[in-house]
């Protein structure tokens, strides 16, 4: 009989009080708990990863319209795993074993070659290092083409935030100044819309309320270290969580999950993703990061509780 769960090895890191737990499959974060609360809506360690919790998204985040782009004279088509929308989406190395690069009590560092597929021309080594201190949990990754032709990329991560048992009553700040509207032409590339004076505008802390919400914001206000911050605060309990970005992810996906999620879980947590670029950017191209061959591209993030 196979002992092994289904997200393979699990890495449980410690470090001042807080707690997290990485999995072997996908390098994803399944469990993170800061100063004894926890801050995220995982899963068990015998279940699968559901609705993207915790993964890692490369070479691209979000959905890709048809599964189908070109890039640098390639047409590739990529797996569509969400059939009942014609999409790809998430990414192509969530299911995939990582390997163990170094873990220590308070870090993993774990890492995935993607080689060349029909949804992928092209080579990259891609690796994420979780580690915990003091100040919570960083998040740092890098990828980097091994091939000989430029790579396009995008990279994102999927936590689902939550401090409770509800969001509804929980208050969200997003320092973003604009969202981006996804056109009905997934080829051009979205245009940036200001929040002013919209439902949109959390750059002041309000509560959630029973709001659905699955929009990409952007323009973010940076403090003078380049990061963006965004706060989900229990006002009534006085708890929070903080997750930071650095200048590398220029934008973030607000996602409550309602359309997706089974009745017992809805409303549970908020997703807030990092994103180094917007949905279809490898059809739309925008924002898409192009590593030469033997080129590195780095970016951190985070989370605290204040």
């Amino acid at each position: 009989m196979n002992d092994t769960p289904p997200s393979g090895r699990q890495y449980r890191i410690r470090s001042g009080g807080h707690e997290a737990v990485v999995t072997q499959v996908g390098a994803g974060l399944r469990e993170c708990a800061l100063g004894g609360l926890a801050v995220l809506d995982g899963y068990g360690v015998a279940e699968r990863a559901q609705d993207g919790r915790g993964q890692v998204l490369a070479p691209f985040p979000n959905r890709l319209a048809g599964g189908r782009y070109t890039f640098g004279g390639r047409t590739c088509q990529v797996a569509l795993d969400e059939p009942q929308q014609g999409n790809a989406i998430h990414g192509m190395v969530r299911w995939l074993d990582w390997v163990e690069v170094s873990a220590t009590e308070h870090d993993v560092v774990l890492s995935c070659t993607l080689r060349p597929q029909p949804g992928y021309a092209w080579e990259l080594d891609l690796q994420v290092h979780y580690r915990l201190s003091d100040d919570g949990l960083t998040v740092a990754s890098s990828a980097r083409s091994s091939g000989d032709e430029p790579a396009p990329f995008g990279l994102g991560f999927h936590p689902y935030l939550a401090l409770g048992p509800r969001i509804d009553d929980l208050e969200l700040q997003v320092p973003a100044r604009s969202h981006f509207p996804v056109p009905a032409d997934r080829d051009e590339r979205p245009t940036a819309t200001a929040v002013d004076g919209s439902h949109l505008d959390l750059r002041t802390p309000r509560a959630i309320g029973p709001e659905v919400m699955d929009v990409v914001l952007g323009d973010l206000v940076r403090d003078g270290d380049g990061r963006a911050v965004v706060r989900l605060v229990d006002p009534a309990g006085g708890r929070q969580v903080h997750l930071w970005v650095d200048e590398t992810f220029p934008y973030l996906m607000v996602y409550t999950a309602d359309q997706v999620l089974p009745p017992e879980r809805r409303r549970r947590s908020v997703a807030i993703e990092p994103m180094t670029c917007p949905p279809h950017a490898l059809r739309s191209g925008a924002d898409l990061v192009v590593l030469t061959p033997g080129t590195a591209w780095h970016g951190t993030w985070g989370l605290t509780t204040g």
